[in-house]
């Protein structure tokens, strides 16, 4: 069973039903029932009536302490206390980092948690984080996110020893932050694949199958590439309704242009997974259709399946990149 908080996605509680019912998953939705009247005898689906939201625009630490009836917070409960194995939610990317840094917790000796999210570009899949959940980090911080994106990558897309690159001002191993420069002398010294610093124009060439950052620089380069990949594809559609002709050389390469546009979609890649939890957390993004959050919920189911939680506490300790506490856990509930 997959939590699914069906509040805070831009398009409503009935998309997020759509894309419960069409991902042909066990999913128990947590939204207002009066909406979701819909999913009534579908035996996948369970309607937790949550009517309760918490907005983008309050502070979410606070509104998840205050609220324990809000939609995200009862899902994240469910997830902490086994009823449910994942959680996913297209709500506000704080309310759900907050609600899960409560409930689910971090995995012991994980420092912070880091949203990994696959990068909207064609071909080899790579996977950037910190997409937004550490505005600052610490080179310790740094390790761990490189550690827990190759896990990923290994256990959820079948990557056999993924390279990771350290995103920088230059491929020179001085480049950088002192904090990168520190990072880049702990990661070069590891067991990781390690292919050391990449320059913001190596994020779409897929030379990397994970690229580690801070989550300000990830967060603006994710949007950045986001919004890059929409404006071509505008670009591309109307030079082809431009005139007869080009209209006519449209045709020929629409089935081209129509994967191409399929492949930047960020509803494809289902949603940015969020690492270092003792449970799978899925963010969708917030103008998720129902196929986006039928991917997110899929991602999830597959994440769970492939042990992916288990595998990421386990590179983390052969890595020796825990903190200084007893063997990572991922069933006790307190640290």
């Amino acid at each position: 069973m997959i939590a699914l908080d069906a509040l805070g996605a831009d398009h409503g509680p009935a998309t997020v039903l759509e894309g419960a019912r069409a991902s042909g998953l066990d999913v128990a939705l947590y939204g207002p029932a009066a909406d979701m009247r819909a999913a009534a005898g579908d035996p996948r689906l369970e309607i937790v009536d949550s009517p309760l939201a918490i907005r983008g625009d309050e502070e979410p630490a606070r509104a998840v302490r205050s609220r324990p009836e809000a939609s995200i917070v009862r899902a994240a409960t469910a997830v902490a206390g086994g009823r449910a194995e994942a959680l996913v939610s297209a709500g506000p990317t704080g309310a759900v980092l907050a609600a899960s840094l409560f409930h689910v917790k971090r995995l012991r000796g994980v420092h912070r948690p880091a949203i990994a999210a696959l990068v909207p570009v064609p071909g080899r899949p790579t996977l950037l984080l910190d997409a937004g959940a550490n505005a600052q980090v610490r080179p310790e911080h740094l390790v761990q996110f490189a550690y827990m994106g190759a896990a990923f990558m290994e256990a959820v897309h079948g990557v056999e020893r993924p390279l990771v690159g350290l995103l920088s001002i230059g491929e020179e191993p001085g480049k950088g932050t002192p904090d990168v420069v520190e990072a880049h002398e702990r990661l070069a010294g590891g067991p990781l694949d390690f292919a050391g610093n990449l320059e913001g124009g190596d994020l779409t060439s897929g030379a990397v199958d994970v690229v580690v950052t801070d989550g300000f620089t990830g967060n603006v380069a994710l949007k950045t590439m986001e919004g890059t990949a929409k404006t071509v594809v505008g670009a591309i559609r109307d030079a082809v309704r431009s005139g007869p002709v080009s209209g006519v050389g449209g045709l020929l390469i629409r089935g081209k242009v129509g994967r191409l546009r399929r492949e930047l979609d960020p509803n494809t890649v289902g949603g940015a997974i969020l690492l270092g939890l003792r449970r799978v957390v899925v963010i969708a993004h917030g103008r998720s259709s129902a196929d986006g959050i039928a991917g997110a919920l899929r991602l999830a189911r597959r994440a769970v399946d492939d042990r992916m939680v288990e595998r990421t506490a386990a590179a983390l300790e052969a890595g020796g990149a825990l903190r200084s506490v007893p063997a990572a856990s991922v069933a006790s509930a307190d640290d």
